[in-house]
């Protein structure tokens, strides 16, 4: 399974990349398996560079903020006008019970049809899996303040050309503060994407909504995950702050998330 960083930035795009998306990427019977982990703000661009946009399996939505969701406005469009027509039907989109009425106001569309024409919308239940090729993806029900929001744990598992099995578990915060949930997402994960959007000291008064570098880095711990990337972190945190923040409690297996960079796992 590939990881690559599409988007990383929290809140909002910022100079070096847009708002939340990850793109995973595994090959299984015959086939290169792609699904994308949130499509925010200014990442449908950026995605181009990695994907034709008609070789989408899937879309998995973390929560409805703007910054994790939006870009799904731009993919309508994609899908709804190409000219010629789109050539592999409706894209399946998981996400809260809320996501195609939310997307089709935020565009401006009646709510039926909305987007359903292009899309196949799902809803999430918090711990019921999803099958999608070789993906499996649990949402976990975590500390954000929005309707539903929810961390993702994505198990792979692929058959390779010499007959053996390889089993990869990814797991990905969304947005959250610290909870129980967020740890079991992430046990004994061999990647833990987690946010880090607030710093110590400065963010101690705002409880309930994101995670700092020491948070992350404690939840990792807790959860026995093998390798912390930080994701998420806006223009106004100091990056070497909670990358600090971290390595003091998880240790050197931490890294900060940087648009365009591939992991494999």
């Amino acid at each position: 399974m590939k990881l690559t960083i599409v988007g990383c930035t929290g809140s909002f795009p910022g100079p070096g990349s847009p708002a939340s998306c990850y793109l995973l990427t595994a090959d299984s019977g015959g086939k290169r398996w792609k699904i994308v982990l949130d499509l925010g703000s200014g990442a449908l661009g950026a995605l181009q560079r990695y994907t034709d946009l008609e070789d989408i399996d899937g879309v998995f939505l973390s929560h409805l903020h703007p910054d994790h969701c939006m870009d799904l406005c731009g993919l309508h469009v994609a899908v709804h006008w190409k000219p010629g027509g789109w050539d592999r039907g409706r894209i399946p989109v998981w996400g809260p019970a809320a996501t195609a009425d939310r997307l089709a106001t935020a565009y401006g569309l009646p709510l039926d049809p909305g987007m359903h024409e292009d899309f196949d919308f799902a809803s999430w239940t918090a711990r019921e899996p999803v099958k999608l090729g070789p993906f499996t993806i649990t949402p976990f029900a975590v500390n954000h303040p929005i309707e539903e929001a929810y961390a993702l744990r994505v198990e792979c598992r692929q058959e390779l050309e010499d007959g053996t099995v390889k089993e990869s578990v990814l797991s990905y915060s969304g947005d959250t503060d610290s909870c129980p949930e967020l740890v079991e997402a992430a046990r004994d994960t061999d990647f833990f994407l987690c946010e880090a959007a607030f710093e110590e000291g400065r963010d101690d008064d705002i409880k309930d909504v994101h995670l700092t570098g020491k948070r992350a880095g404690e939840a990792a711990v807790e959860a026995g995950a093998r390798r912390l990337l930080l994701t998420h972190i806006p223009v106004w945190t100091d990056t070497t702050k909670v990358l600090h923040e971290a390595r003091d409690v998880f240790g050197e297996g931490v890294a900060v998330a940087v648009a365009g960079v591939h992991y494999q796992l």
